[in-house]
Parts: structure tokens; sequence; C-alpha cells
């Protein structure tokens, strides 16, 4: 009797995937920037995945429009809230709604930025701490309160960072053209390096709070 190993495999992966992903139904995870491109996607993906989804974004209507793209049966599963990642204030009022309605933070996915064209050498500076503020630390003002609710109720969560080939690479755009991404690496850049200070710090604080980052094209 010929025994397909490949099919068998497949099937265990499928297996240990289905678990994975059992461990999580019910539990909430929060989206930054949930009102477009990778961060709809996200949400969508992990409501359909059995997860309780709250979707943070400046655009809170894009997000509500978004609800009722799902099954009517999921629409439940998916918060809207507004929240501007770059300010401090607005994250504080998001995070303690979402501790105020559903007990805490399972999973995080901070996937809010920011990109402007320009100079760094000319552009106004305003432009610059914009997206810092956004790009670098609205994802410390998340991960700070993701990480609070993780630590308190001893859950093993999750906290995922969405970055570029901009991170690790400098992006300035068709060659011979003048630069126009300006601080934008440089903010990729620094999340390159404090992926690697959170995985360093929850594994120094005895937690079992995992931190993963994906990396996409620009």
């Amino acid at each position: 009797m010929y025994i397909n190993k490949s099919n068998i495999k497949r099937r265990r992966f499928s297996q240990r995937r289905i678990i994975q992903m059992e461990r999580w139904l019910n539990k909430v995870a929060v989206v930054t920037g949930a009102s477009s491109g990778i961060g709809a996607a996200t949400a969508k993906d992990l409501v359909h995945a059995g997860l309780n989804v709250v979707g943070l974004a400046r655009r809170v209507d894009r997000v509500e429009e978004l609800k009722q793209q799902l099954p009517a049966d999921k629409r439940q599963y998916l918060t809207a809230i507004k929240c501007d990642v770059a300010d401090v204030e607005s994250v504080n009022e998001a995070f303690k709604q979402i501790v105020t309605k559903f007990g805490g933070i399972d999973v995080l996915v901070n996937n809010a930025g920011r990109i402007v064209g320009g100079q760094l050498c000319t552009m106004d500076v305003a432009e610059v701490q914009r997206t810092l503020q956004t790009n670098v630390m609205g994802v410390i003002h998340c991960t700070q309160h993701a990480f609070k609710s993780m630590k308190e109720r001893n859950m093993n969560g999750h906290i995922f960072i969405i970055n570029s080939i901009a991170g690790h690479n400098v992006v300035s755009g068709i060659y011979g053209e003048i630069p126009m991404t300006n601080v934008y690496s440089p903010s990729k850049y620094a999340l390159t390096a404090i992926t690697e200070i959170y995985r360093r710090e929850f594994l120094g604080l005895e937690t079992k709070i995992k931190i993963t980052v994906s990396v996409y094209f620009y």
C-alpha cells in the first residue's frame, strides 16, 4: 500500500494550525489602523477566526463600513473605536473603553502607520514629528496598554508589529530621483530595534507574551 507522506504532513500541519487558532476563540484582538489596507484585512480575518476584534482608527466610520461587509452573524464580533495613535490621550481613552467593555486585551496588532512626501532637509518639522508620533510612539503607547493588560491577567498574549522593508533598507524611490520618503525609513528602522527590545524585555520579565514582526513591501 502506498502512503503519501506529503499528505500526512499537510494534515498534521493543518491540525496544528486548528489547535493554535482554537486557543484564541473568543479572545480580544485590537487592530490599529483598521480603516483600510492591511489593518482592515487583518480585522476581517481575525473575526472569521473567532476572535472579538476591536478596530481602532481615526476614520472610525470606515471601520463601521467594514463591519457591514461581514456576514450578519459575524458583525457583532467587530467593534469600532475612534483612536489616533499619535495622540496619547486618544490612545488612553480608547484602551480604557476596551478594558471596560471586554475586560482586557489578548492580541494587539500594531498596524497604523503614516507616510508623506518631502525631503527631510527642507520639509516642515511638524510633519516629521507627526510621522514619528504615529509610526514609533503610537506603537509604544498601544503596546504598553496591551502588555499591562496581559501581564495583570497572566495572559500569554501576542503582540504583532507590522513593519516594512523600509525598516531594513532605505527606500528612496525611483533611481535618480530626489528621495521623498524622508523620516519614514528611520521610523521603520526604529520598529526593527523596538521589536527586539520587546522580545528581550518580555523574556526578562518572565512572561510568555510573544512578539512577532511582519514585513511588507514599503
